[in-house]
């Protein structure tokens, strides 16, 4: 089965402690690698303000994870992300492999 090259962004609740962060982050990334994931690399954005509140919240910890994966371990990602308290949105995207190309 081929690898598709995926970007999950996930954000948490800003009353989310540095703790509970790290410890979802290397939930995930330990998620990933049990399943097949390959690649991983997870990258904290920081806290930031939202462009509308969800829940009542106006800010949010965002944090990106980049790896190669099947499908259906995305869903699977997706389902355990859709029911944890701590985050409040998810996306995840497939990116297109760009060929480099020589030009002269």
């Amino acid at each position: 089965m081929s690898l598709n090259t995926y970007e999950t962004i996930y954000v948490l609740k800003p009353d989310v402690t540095d703790s509970v962060n790290f410890s979802l982050v290397n939930y995930y990334k330990g998620l990933l690698k049990e399943k097949g994931a390959n690649n991983i690399v997870v990258q904290h954005r920081g806290r930031r303000h939202l462009s509308y509140n969800i829940f009542h919240y106006y800010d949010g910890i965002y944090v990106q994870m980049n790896y190669q994966a099947n499908g259906q371990l995305v869903k699977f990602l997706e389902k355990s992300m859709r029911l944890n308290d701590s985050i409040v949105r998810y996306l995840t995207i497939r990116q297109e492999i760009m060929q480099s190309v020589d030009v002269y």
